[in-house]
């Protein structure tokens, strides 16, 4: 990887697009922790460190909500609008025909998901309103001061996260790496140095033992991270020979690669989403009143972070969506047909229904093995937490996405170069 950077930056024309990139997440970055008027941000930040909603999104969104900054809501509306697009995709099929009419359907799913976005943050924007209301965190009186107030806030953070997905748009068309996921990264990065503080902390403490129970865990999650993303089950397929003209084609042996993560860390955010539903409920609740209200308060306390009924429902739902994801990319009957048209087979499976059962039998093995990856890396700080009595701020989603962004990041460095060097031969 640091070969790569580095001869990267010796090319010119990459380097530029490196610092361009570089200044974009800057800029998002001190948008992140400017305030916005009304709040009472030491406040803000004090009730946020124990609220377990407010800080998981907060990992996410770089610390913003803690701040009460302009790019509060950073990605999120954006990340949830391509999550609600790509499942409408499956359900409505003039977003289906969109979806393979080239790039021309692709710029209506982006501007469709664009206006989603903007709906999305106006709704989160009033969710988060209500929150800085309800909790005290607003510096201005009743009646007519607090509805200026919410109309303000909710018009900043809307902006605000208009303005950030226009920013991962930028670093799309004239940086490196896909924008969003950068601007993901570079929040979730932002977050290390308040784990370094708090290890530091516990060195003080002279809990060496834990400290280096974390590191060497964390370094080894990132090394596992990086080998089952990159693995992958090959099926192997040859092609018949066929003779046309004086020409022969075919006869080729090649292979379908099948990734074992092959949706990333989707099955993971649709999960924690859900999950998400019960602690923000709880958030607006206040004190329970009454045998049902007391009832329902009791259940939805189940869903604590640092829980085992959470640790345990993560867990299902993790394979869950994973299963889902991957039939929504998958289509063995589809792949089968292509196989049958281009004359290619699998070597002892006879073509049709045989071949789409056998695909179909090794995409179940396969993603029933990411999903378990993705679930134990998910709920690994959740055990450290409750085994170690150690709060680890970067946890397995975060550890995911950096490392996924890291690898993707590289490659396309590496693709530029490519292209680079191929251009310059032709020319």
């Amino acid at each position: 990887m640091l070969k790569t950077l580095r001869n990267a930056w010796a090319i010119k024309e990459i380097r530029n697009k490196i610092l361009f990139t570089i200044f974009i997440l800057l800029v998002f970055r001190v948008g992140s922790v400017i305030p916005v008027p009304f709040i009472d941000v030491d406040a803000l930040k004090a009730g946020g460190a124990t609220n377990e909603f407010f800080s998981y999104l907060s990992i996410l969104t770089g610390g913003g909500l803690q701040y009460g900054a302009i790019f509060a809501l950073s990605v999120t509306p954006y990340i949830n609008s391509s999550i609600i697009v790509q499942l409408l995709t499956v359900v409505f099929t003039r977003l289906q025909e969109w979806s393979k009419e080239g790039e021309e359907g692709q710029k209506k799913l982006a501007q469709l998901i664009r206006f989603v976005t903007v709906g999305l943050a106006i709704i989160q924007g009033i969710a988060y309103f209500i929150y800085l209301n309800t909790s005290g965190y607003l510096t201005v009186g009743k009646g007519f001061a607090t509805v200026f107030a919410g109309i303000v806030l909710v018009c900043t953070f809307t902006a605000g996260s208009t303005l950030v997905m226009w920013l991962g748009e930028q670093i799309d068309a004239k940086g490196i790496g896909n924008g969003i996921s950068m601007i993901l990264f570079a929040g979730i990065i932002s977050r290390a140095p308040d784990a370094a503080a708090y290890l530091w902390g516990m060195i003080e403490l002279k809990r060496y033992v834990a400290v280096a129970a974390v590191i060497i865990i964390f370094l080894a999650v990132i090394l596992f991270v990086v080998w089952m993303t990159n693995a992958e089950r090959r099926i192997a397929v040859q092609y018949a020979k066929r003779v046309v003209g004086n020409k022969m084609y075919g006869g080729q042996n090649t292979h379908i690669p099948i990734k074992v993560n092959m949706s990333g860390v989707m099955p993971i955010i649709f999960a924690s989403s859900i999950l998400m539903l019960p602690t923000m409920i709880l958030s607006f609740m206040g004190t329970p009143e009454g045998t049902t209200a007391i009832s329902i308060y009791k259940f939805l306390s189940l869903f604590s972070v640092q829980g085992i009924f959470y640790a345990v429902v993560y867990f299902a739902l993790i394979i869950g969506f994973a299963y889902f994801y991957a039939t929504i990319q998958f289509n063995p009957q589809e792949m089968a047909n292509n196989l049958r048209k281009n004359g290619g087979a699998i070597p002892g499976i006879r073509p049709g229904q045989p071949t789409t059962d056998f695909i179909s039998k090794i995409l179940s093995r396969i993603t029933l093995l990411g999903a378990l990856f993705l679930s134990v890396v998910a709920i690994l700080p959740i055990i450290v937490g409750n085994v170690g009595g150690i709060n680890i701020s970067l946890g397995g989603t975060s550890v995911l996405i950096m490392v996924g962004v890291a690898l993707d990041t590289v490659r396309s460095l590496e693709s530029q170069m490519m292209m680079r060097h191929y251009k310059g031969f032709l020319d």
